[in-house]
C-alpha cells in the first residue's frame, strides 16, 4: 500500500485505536481506519455493538460531497403483528420478537467499497478474528454490565458461554475474553462480507434465530442492503452541518443546533430555558413523526422544525435502552472525513448470543410501535424509528466529524458540544470536558420527563427563568450525559481530536513514516500512534442524583 494520509481518529476503546493505527500504518485513510476500529470494537464491546447490530454513518469526501450510509435492518417478512399486539399494547423490550437484520456488516462493505483502500477491510477483519481468537480482556464497562445483567445472561445459553468463566464464574474487569466461533466468522468475512447474508453464515444464523424463536429466516437476510443517501443539511452561523435522514433521529438535529446558536446570544438562564424547550419539542416530534421513510410519506417537516409542546405530555419510552452504542470518527489530511455509529441498541442487545456464530443479536425492533397508523408502527419488511445521529460540519475554517453514544438523546448532547468544537480555536478536549444535561423519562431511568444535569452545566441565578420540568443533578459526570467522540481538519492543514472523558476510549494522530508512540499531544486529544498518551483512565458510572429546586410548570 501506500504511505496514505496523515489522519487523526476518536473511539471509545483501547483495542479499537490499536486497530486503527495498523489500518494506518499500512497506508489506509481515515474510512479504512474507522473500519479497523469499528471490527475491534465488536470484538471488545459485545454489550455495546457486534455483527448482530445495525450501522449508520456520514462521510465527507475530498470534494466536498457529503453521503449517509444507512445500513438499517429491516423486520423479518413473516413478522405476526396482530399477533404481538394480543400480548401487549406495546413491543417487548428484548428477546427473538425484538430482532431485526443486523445491519453492520454491509455497513462495513458498502464504506470499504465506496471510500476505502483495496484490500484494507479483509486486512481489518482477520486482525478482528485474531483478537477474538487470541482473547481480548474484559473492560471495566463490558465487567459492570456483565455484573448489570446477570439475571439475563444466565437465561440465554449463548450469553451465559460467551461470558462465564471455565468455572461457571461470571468474567470480571481483566479477564480473558476469547471467542473462537466470532473468530471463524470474522476470517470467513474477510473472504466475503456477503456471507452474512447470501452465504454459509447467513445459513447458520437464519438457523440460530429460529431456534431462537426469531421469525427472521434466510431470506430476510439476503434481501438487506446498505442504502446510500442524500443526508439532510443546514447552514447556521457560518457552518453547513449535514445529519443522516429517516429513519435515523438525526432530522430533529438541525433544529436543536439552530436552537443552541439563538441560546448562545441570551443571557445564560434565559439560554437554558430556550435550549431545553426545544429539546423537549424535538424529542416529541421524533417520537410522533419518526418512522421508515420507505413505503409511506414521512412528516418531513414536522421533524425538521418540532412544533411547540404547548403543555402536552411528551411520549415515554418504554424502557429504558441503556448500552447503546459506540462511535468512531476519523479524518484525514486530504479531506476524507467519516462518523460511523453501530450499536446493538440495549446492553446485549435483544439478550440473545447465537451460540454456533457467537454473534450477538440487537434489539432495535422494540423501537417499533404497535399503534395502528403510527409512522413507525411494526410491518413487515420496515426499518424501526433510530437513535444513530452521526453528524458533519464544516465551515470556511474546520470540517470535523462528530458522534455520540447517548441514545434518544444524542441530538440534545450534539447540540450542546457541536457549537464550541466548530470554532477550530476550541481545545476538542477541554469541550468534551464541559458538564452537561440531558432530557428524558424512562431513557434515563425516571418515570415523569426529567432534566439530569451534571455540576455546573446549569445556571442556578435566582432570576432563571423556571425550567418547566423537575432538575436532578447528578454527583459529577455521568454516562447518560453520551461519549461524544470528534475530530478535525483545520484550513491550516492541522489535525486534532478527542474521546471523551466519561469513556475509556482516547484519539489517535498518525502521521505516515513515523513509529508507533510518536508525536503525543495530550492536549489536543490526539497522539501519535500511541492511543495511551490521550486515554481516560478513570470509568465513570452513573452516580446518585440530588434532586434541586429548579422546578416550575412550563406555560
Amino acid at each position: 500500500m501506500s504511505p496514505g494520509h496523515a489522519l487523526v481518529l476518536a473511539a471509545p476503546h483501547r483495542a479499537a485505536l490499536d486497530a486503527a493505527g495498523r489500518a494506518a500504518r499500512r497506508g489506509g485513510n481515515a474510512v479504512d481506519a474507522a473500519l479497523a476500529a469499528a471490527a475491534a470494537l465488536t470484538v471488545v464491546y459485545p454489550h455495546q455493538c457486534s455483527l448482530g447490530g445495525d450501522l449508520i454513518a456520514l462521510v465527507h469526501t475530498p470534494d466536498g460531497t457529503v453521503r449517509a450510509v444507512l445500513s438499517v435492518g429491516a423486520a423479518a417478512r413473516d413478522v405476526d403483528v396482530e399477533a404481538l399486539r394480543a400480548a401487549d399494547r406495546r413491543m417487548p423490550a428484548q428477546g427473538p420478537q425484538t430482532v431485526t437484520v443486523p445491519g453492520v456488516v454491509a455497513g462495513w462493505a458498502a464504506l470499504a467499497e465506496a471510500y476505502g483502500t483495496p484490500g484494507a477491510l479483509p486486512a481489518a477483519l482477520r486482525d478482528a478474528a485474531a483478537l477474538a481468537r487470541e482473547g481480548a480482556t474484559v473492560s471495566a464497562g463490558l465487567a459492570r454490565a456483565i455484573r448489570d445483567r446477570a439475571e439475563r445472561i444466565t437465561a440465554d445459553p449463548g450469553l451465559s458461554a460467551l461470558l462465564t468463566g471455565p468455572d461457571d464464574r461470571p468474567l470480571g474487569e481483566g479477564d480473558p475474553l476469547p471467542q473462537p466461533r466470532l473468530a471463524d466468522v470474522l476470517d470467513e468475512l474477510a473472504d466475503d462480507p456477503w456471507s452474512f447474508y447470501r452465504g454459509a453464515i447467513s445459513e447458520s444464523l437464519a438457523a440460530g434465530l429460529r431456534r431462537l424463536g426469531s421469525p427472521l429466516g434466510a431470506a430476510d437476510l439476503a434481501a438487506h442492503r446498505a442504502e446510500s443517501a442524500e443526508p439532510l443539511s443546514a447552514e447556521l452561523a457560518g457552518t453547513r452541518w449535514w445529519a443522516a435522514p429517516p429513519p435515523s433521529q438525526g432530522a430533529v438535529l438541525p433544529a436543536l443546533l439552530s436552537a443552541a446558536a439563538d441560546a448562545a446570544c441570551l443571557p445564560g438562564p434565559e439560554g437554558t430555558r430556550l435550549l431545553t424547550d426545544r429539546c423537549q419539542d424535538a424529542s416529541a416530534a421524533r417520537d410522533r413523526l419518526l418512522g421508515d421513510p420507505r413505503g409511506q410519506r414521512l412528516d418531513l417537516e414536522g421533524l425538521l422544525n418540532p412544533a411547540p409542546l404547548a403543555g402536552a405530555e411528551p411520549p415515554k419510552p418504554p424502557f429504558r435502552p441503556s448500552g447503546d452504542t459506540v462511535a468512531v470518527t476519523a479524518v484525514d489530511s486530504s479531506g476524507l472525513a467519516v462518523s460511523l455509529i453501530q450499536s446493538v441498541y440495549q446492553t446485549f442487545g435483544s439478550g440473545l448470543c447465537d451460540p454456533q456464530t457467537g454473534i450477538v443479536l440487537h434489539n432495535r425492533g422494540s423501537a417499533f410501535s404497535l399503534l395502528p397508523g403510527h409512522p413507525g408502527v411494526l410491518r413487515p419488511g420496515a426499518r424501526p424509528p433510530h437513535t444513530l445521529c452521526p453528524v458533519i460540519g464544516r465551515s470556511d475554517a474546520l470540517l470535523l466529524a462528530a458522534g455520540c453514544q447517548g441514545g434518544r438523546a444524542q441530538p440534545q448532547i450534539l447540540a450542546q458540544t457541536l457549537p464550541r468544537l466548530a470554532d477550530p480555536a476550541a481545545d476538542p478536549v477541554a469541550e468534551l470536558e464541559r458538564p452537561r444535561w440531558v432530557i428524558g423519562a424512562r431513557d434515563i431511568g425516571f418515570e415523569e420527563q426529567t432534566l439530569l444535569a451534571e455540576p455546573g452545566s446549569l445556571t442556578t441565578a435566582t432570576d432563571a427563568p423556571p425550567l418547566g420540568l423537575p432538575v436532578v443533578v447528578t454527583a459529577g459526570p455521568t454516562d447518560l450525559a453520551g461519549h461524544t467522540q470528534v475530530v478535525r481538519l483545520g484550513r491550516d492543514g492541522r489535525l486534532d481530536g478527542a474521546s471523551d472523558p466519561r469513556a475509556d476510549g482516547g484519539a489517535i494522530r498518525h502521521t505516515p513514516g513515523t513509529s508507533p508512540g510518536s508525536g503525543a499531544d495530550r492536549r489536543t486529544g490526539a497522539s501519535g500512534d500511541a492511543p495511551e498518551a490521550t486515554r481516560h483512565d478513570r470509568a465513570h458510572h452513573a452516580p446518585a442524583p440530588t434532586r434541586t429546586t429548579l422546578e416550575g410548570q412550563r406555560p
